[in-house]
């Protein structure tokens, strides 16, 4: 198919940790998709391998579609990649003298435990805070001090300042440094003139301060924000600037939009600045990508999972509502930037399977093959069985359709290596100890739907299940059943949902104000800290290019019951000034969300209220994809039945024959019967024995119970 000639194109790009995706969209035409594997070091070369698979279906050329596109939006898991790896800037930290162990301290004895599993925080003797980034050789404490109000009780030492820049390069070899000063977010100008001190004695150093990247109490939580924005500003930034600059090269002449965790996109400019914020920006956008496609299906209450090549991830979508964490942590570092709540396991296509070495016990995960060199099966290297590998052994996958047929699967290779390190020393068959080791990973993604889920007092039967990522379609069935769900949903964009979620994203930027006020205060004192917010807001939004009509204004405040440390972020209900009956409704909402959070009852207003943080969400509102509905046809699938193999089927326990299907050959309203295994150029789908998955009128597979 050729393309129009005066199409222009958005193009989302998601890369992950073994595949990066693109999706294209044009109005009036079909979402297009592409997928190739991830390219590390050089990520930037698995983005072009991806558009230009998604080009291809137009008939054009990578650098054809590039000259016809108008935007191009990206989420990389580079930032999230740094830390992990522990591969970020050698980097110091200036903080008030004094509190030079803020960071080996962390948040008490809380530090201990903080991002460990159940198993390990069974273990309390045997665990330890985790290695600050910023060791004490490379902390600086500096004479100055502000107080709870923002008042100058210690004058800032420049001489000491100067001293300390000066160590800190010269003696630890500094490349970032993070400025982190008590009482800061309510008084920032000793951090701003250490930040102009900075650009005057070293100015190759790359500078953060907290009070631009995390202006809240805590300093704990503010000043481990600061450092992972330094240890890993440098290297976001140049993979931006990089991936700006190839684009430009391949005759891409637009923005390019970066996705945040909070679910928005900003500038590539503001956001080589803030790296914080592309923390888990992909797992962030699958959740606004299923809120989007529940809009279309009038579907609020939504169990939103991704499966991809390193992890299983979930989030909860509660009445049109995405839930934000409370408390975001990256391996074991606490940060406060925005964030929508996600959580995960090491469990996705590339986990590999191995025997704890003391019990001989089976598990997967959480060490990763990644796409380099991945699963045994990609014969690109790997030597460790993977979950990929699992799942050619008990029949789902087809080693000549995988990605559309553009990497033939090894499965002798898998066979053998599976054979040699888990099934012989289980003195079990191959066929046994894979389907094994397939139980063992649906039911550890079941434990962990139930601990978002119910633990939470929340029901799955009361939620349709969306299951993306290029794996997760391989296991919804079995571990969806279990729960009880509705029903799930494997969308047509399954395996890129995180790129499609992207062309579902606004430019959004985030506002907030610390002030601690009681309930009540007068409307008119609060709606003088919103002013100043919502003026700098919309001149923003106005000089990247956004009309009055296209930009929205969200407030909302953080609330907490007197005497109480956890807050509840709480919308403020309309758009205009708030009067005496706005802050009444304001805490009879704070109420209601008190107790869907914490259980009912748990609302005690006798306590007394208090707002703490003011906050607001600015959004440039970016055209969106309007996917059409197509007709339904019959119910009969047989012209995209192409084979019959067998397979693992869970209500038998063992293999049986099931019938394969091209998706490519479905139309909507056909129904296929499990068991049954459905290929698509993407990803895989299989429906167990007692299911049934319908073609609805977007394209998805809606597999329903019974």
């Amino acid at each position: 198919m050729s393309a129009p000639g005066d199409a222009r194109y958005v193009v989302a790009t998601d890369v992950g940790g073994t595949c990066t995706d693109a999706v294209l969209f044009a109005a009036g035409e079909p979402v297009r998709l592409g997928k190739a594997l991830s390219t590390p070091p050089d990520f930037a070369d698995g983005v072009l391998a991806a558009v230009g698979a998604a080009a291809e279906d137009l008939g054009l050329t990578t650098d054809e579609l590039l000259a016809r596109t108008s935007l191009f939006m990206h989420g990389s898991t580079v930032v999230d990649n740094t830390l992990f790896t522990r591969s970020g800037a050698r980097t110091g930290l200036v903080t008030t003298e004094g509190f030079e162990d803020t960071l080996i301290i962390t948040r008490g004895a809380y530090g201990r435990w903080a991002g460990l599993t159940e198993d390990g925080i069974k273990h309390p003797v045997a665990t330890d805070r985790a290695p600050p980034l910023v060791p004490g050789a490379r902390t600086r404490g500096v004479p100055e001090r502000v107080d709870y109000k923002g008042a100058v009780l210690r004058a800032l030492d420049e001489d000491a300042v100067r001293q300390a820049i000066r160590s800190l390069v010269e003696d630890e070899e500094i490349e970032a440094l993070a400025v982190s000063f008590l009482w800061s977010f309510y008084n920032a100008t000793h951090e701003q003139r250490v930040g102009e001190l900075i650009r005057e004695v070293a100015p190759d150093v790359y500078v953060t301060l907290s009070s631009e990247i995390a202006p809240v109490p805590g300093e704990y939580e503010r000043a481990s924000t600061t450092v992972i924005n330094a240890y890993a500003g440098r290297i976001a930034s140049d993979y931006i600037t990089s991936l700006q600059a190839l684009l430009r090269d391949r005759g891409y002449d637009g923005p390019l939009l970066v996705m945040q965790g909070y679910g928005g996109l900003l500038p590539a400019e503001e956001a080589a600045e803030r790296a914080v914020g592309m923390l888990e920006c992909g797992p962030a956008a699958g959740v606004i990508g299923s809120r989007h496609l529940g809009r279309l299906m009038e579907d609020e209450d939504i169990i939103a999972c991704d499966m991809g090549g390193t992890t299983f991830k979930v989030g909860v979508i509660q009445g049109g509502a995405i839930d934000y964490a409370r408390e975001p942590m990256v391996d074991r570092y606490h940060y406060v930037a925005p964030k929508i709540e996600v959580v995960s396991i090491g469990a996705g296509g590339g986990s590999i399977v191995a025997l704890d070495p003391a019990t001989g016990v089976p598990g997967v995960g959480p060490a990763s093959a990644g796409a380099r060199p991945g699963p045994v099966c990609y014969g690109l290297g790997g030597d460790e069985p993977t979950l990929t590998d699992v799942m050619l052994l008990v029949g789902y996958m087809d080693p000549g359709t995988f990605l559309g047929g553009t990497i033939a699967l090894d499965a002798e290779a898998a066979r053998r290596v599976f054979s040699e390190k888990v099934a012989k020393p289980l003195g079990m068959s191959v066929e046994e100890a894979a389907i094994g080791i397939y139980r063992i990973a649906a039911a550890q993604i079941a434990d962990l739907i139930h601990e978002i889920t119910v633990e939470r007092g929340l029901d799955p039967r009361d939620f349709v299940l969306h299951a993306f990522g290029g794996t997760c379609g391989l296991l919804c069935g079995v571990f969806g059943a279990e729960l009880g769900v509705r029903r799930i949903v494997v969308p047509y964009t399954a395996s890129v949902n995180a790129a499609f979620g992207l062309l579902s994203a606004d430019i959004v930027h985030e506002y907030s104000v610390t002030k601690t006020l009681p309930v009540p205060s007068p409307a008119d004192e609060i709606n003088e800290i919103y002013a100043p917010m919502a003026a700098r807001a919309r001149e923003q939004l106005a000089a990247e290019g956004f009309a009055d009509d296209a930009i929205t204004l969200d407030r909302s405040v953080d609330l907490r019951y007197g005497r109480q440390v956890h807050e509840v972020t709480t919308p403020v209900a309309g758009s205009g000034p708030m009067d005496e009956g706005a802050v009444g409704r304001l805490a009879a909402d704070f109420e209601a969300l008190y107790e869907r959070k914490f259980g009912k009852g748990s609302a005690y207003r006798a306590a007394g209220m208090e707002m703490t943080m003011f906050r607001l969400t600015a959004r440039g509102l970016v055209e969106r994809p309007r996917i059409e509905k197509a007709a339904l046809e019959g119910a009969g699938p047989e012209g995209a039945r192409i084979g019959k193999r067998d397979i693992y089927v869970e209500a038998e326990g063992g293999f049986a024959p099931a019938d394969i299907y091209d998706f490519e050959r479905l139309s909507p309203g056909n129904v296929v019967s499990g068991p049954a295994v459905i290929h698509t150029p993407i990803t895989t789908i299989v429906v167990q024995a007692g299911q049934s998955g319908r073609v609805d009128a977007y394209r998805n597979i809606s597999i329903e119970f019974g």
